[in-house]
C-alpha cells in the first residue's frame, strides 16, 4: 500500500554535507532525499526544509500526509509552538535527529516535542531518515 509521508526539516539542515560533518555526516539533504526516494519508490514522499519556525508550523498544519517525519533541529529544544502544532494534528509524527542528542550538550537532552510524537529516532546518522520512514509505515500499517 502506498502512503503519503512528509519529511520536514528545520533550521540549518540545508547545510548538511558541509556543516560539522563529524556530527552530521557528508550527505546533503538532497542526497538523503534521493536515497529515501530510491528506497521507498512505492511511497509518496514530500521533503521540505525551512530555517523559519513559522514555516514548519504551517507545514504541519497544512500537511495532507498519512504520517510525518520531523527533524526540527534546534527547535526541538526550544519551540513550544512546534510542540503545540504537532499536538493539534491527527497524523503520527516521528521525531528524528541525526546525532545522538542524549550524548551531546546537556541543553540538547530535553525535547519539547517528544511527548506529542509517536516515536523518536536518534543517533543513527543520516540512516535515521529511512529508519524513521519505516517507523511511519509500521505505525500506518498497524492502523489498518
Amino acid at each position: 500500500m502506498s502512503f503519503k509521508i512528509d519529511v520536514l526539516n528545520g533550521p540549518n539542515l540545508n547545510l548538511l554535507g558541509t556543516r560539522e560533518s563529524n556530527i552530521y555526516g557528508s550527505l546533503s539533504l538532497n542526497d538523503i532525499e534521493m536515497k529515501c526516494r530510491n528506497a521507498f519508490s512505492d511511497q509518496q514522499l514530500h521533503f521540505f526544509q525551512s530555517n523559519v519556525e513559522g514555516d514548519l508550523i504551517n507545514a504541519l498544519h497544512a500537511s495532507q500526509a498519512d504520517a510525518i517525519v520531523l527533524n526540527a533541529g534546534g527547535y526541538t529544544h526550544t519551540s513550544v509552538a512546534i510542540r503545540d502544532a504537532i499536538a493539534s494534528i491527527e497524523v503520527p509524527v516521528v521525531e528524528l535527529h541525526i546525532s545522538n542528542i542524549a550524548a551531546r550538550e546537556s541543553f540538547r537532552h530535553e525535547s519539547l516535542l517528544s511527548p506529542v510524537c509517536s516515536g523518536i529516532i536518534f543517533g543513527f546518522g543520516t540512516e535515521g531518515y529511512p529508519i524513521a520512514i519505516n517507523a511511519c509505515l509500521r505505525l500506518l500499517n498497524q492502523r489498518l
